[in-house]
């Protein structure tokens, strides 16, 4: 655990480097440090140009905890692409009822990435606000955010998820998202 502050400041200025993999070794250091110092040069570091210090980044404020989800929906909201997916990632590792209700929002995202993370997420914090716009995104265009939709309506085990299952499941013809279905329904009527 490093926690002195001037290495945090040397390992901030490293993720500055010049030199990808230096950038990259900084951000996976700053996921062993709790202080709050290092959020905003990770959020700035979500918009790196290597994709690798992106994610990286996204892991390491997973784990800062509460005080990185203002900032990371701050960002959110400012910015579009892959950013967006890396910040919703990072929300979700960091598991914040507080995070409930842009997860709900992101539902309608236009990228798909965003809306399939935010299924995920708000299937694992089963805040019962999330049960209708969980129901409703069963109609989602994306098979896969379908599928996060049914896994998430499973988790959250709500009786009132059971008929929009069972309709979903009718329409779709795919044998994973219909395995996938039987599933949530079992642990929904358990």
């Amino acid at each position: 655990m490093t926690d002195s502050k001037s290495e945090i400041n040397e390992i901030i200025k490293q993720l500055q480097d010049k030199d990808p993999e230096i950038r990259k070794q900084a951000a996976d250091k700053m996921a062993t440090i709790s202080d709050d110092n290092i959020i905003m040069p990770l959020v700035v570091a979500l918009k790196d140009e290597n994709p690798q210090v992106r994610f990286k980044s996204a892991q390491a404020l997973g784990n800062v905890g509460e005080s990185a989800v203002e900032p990371l929906i701050k960002l959110i909201n400012q910015e579009e692409g892959e950013i967006r997916r890396y910040a919703t990632f990072a929300l979700k590792k960091i598991g914040s009822p507080s995070a409930v209700e842009y997860f709900i929002k992101a539902l309608n995202d236009d990228d798909w990435g965003v809306r399939k993370v935010a299924a995920r997420s708000l299937g694992e914090l089963g805040d019962k606000k999330a049960l209708k716009p969980l129901i409703d995104a069963l109609d989602d265009d994306d098979w896969g955010v379908k599928l996060a939709v049914v896994r998430s309506l499973g988790d959250m085990g709500d009786e009132n998820a059971v008929d929009p299952i069972k309709k979903a499941r009718r329409k779709e013809k795919d044998k994973d998202f219909k395995k996938a279905a039987n599933k949530a329904l079992k642990k929904i009527q358990k």
